[in-house]
């Protein structure tokens, strides 16, 4: 396990940073809670009076005045962005990094197989994404209790368990792609990810984008979808899992063979 000690040290600064800055965000939002609540009423109005805007970010689904509904818009919005950026900087570097540094030719002369060195990388990346997730989760949880408030546990962590599904789905993903490439692995990563995004944001638009549903991993970890419905859409949850997996063969099955130089 030298390669995924490695990698997960190697990883350790860029992970306190960002789940730092994705749970101190969230906890922000929830320690000026109390005093949003109290214009609750009159700020759930004005969000609702905003059209297609409301409904692009799931507004239109939640209700702003209570603590789920507001999580849910806040928390959604911050490590659904955040969240997954890292899942693509982290699925398009580990492989590709060997390359850019010229280090691939020397971890290859140890007594290691190419599929154990991306089996060790995989496993170093679903860590860092499970601690990333594991701090925002810490922090919304002492946030809660500073400002005396309790969640539907429930949905709390149904939330969050379909943020880390949606994580792992485009973390593989970008695994896989980054197996093909020497260059701009990350760049291309990022991009799939604001893409998937933004599907996302249109798909709640109108309805006659239903298609993006079975595109974007976002509809079945969007707040505004899991929180009212209390349950995952488990068929898309299956369907993102199939593109992970195929994420994975493409990296094992690419990389193994790959020419190295």
């Amino acid at each position: 396990m030298g390669i995924y000690l490695h990698e997960m040290k190697r990883g350790r600064m860029g992970l306190l940073a960002w789940g730092c800055v994705i749970g101190g965000m969230i906890a922000l939002c929830l320690l000026l809670y109390p005093e949003l609540t109290k214009e609750g009423a009159s700020i759930q109005a004005a969000i609702e009076s905003m059209g297609t805007f409301t409904a692009a970010f799931g507004a239109d689904r939640l209700n702003y005045a209570e603590l789920m509904g507001f999580y849910g818009i806040y928390g959604g919005c911050m490590l659904g962005i955040g969240g997954i950026f890292y899942a693509a900087v982290l699925g398009t570097g580990m492989l590709e990094k060997e390359e850019r540094e010229h280090t691939a030719e020397f971890l290859l002369t140890h007594p290691v197989s190419r599929s154990q060195v991306v089996t060790e990388k995989l496993l170093a990346m679903i860590s860092q994404m499970l601690l990333l997730n594991g701090m925002v989760i810490l922090l919304s949880v002492v946030s809660f209790c500073i400002i005396g408030e309790k969640p539907d546990w429930h949905d709390f962590f149904l939330f969050h368990g379909a943020q880390i599904v949606m994580q792992f789905e485009i973390l593989c993903i970008c695994f896989g792609i980054s197996a093909f490439l020497k260059k701009g692995a990350t760049s291309a990563g990022i991009g799939i990810a604001a893409a998937l995004y933004f599907l996302g944001v249109f798909g709640n638009i109108t309805e006659k984008a239903e298609f993006v549903t079975y595109i974007t991993p976002y509809t079945y970890a969007d707040g505004a979808n899991v929180i009212p419905a209390g349950e995952l859409d488990i068929k898309l949850v299956m369907l993102g899992m199939v593109y992970a997996v195929i994420g994975l063969i493409a990296a094992y099955g690419k990389y193994t063979r790959k020419d190295i130089c």
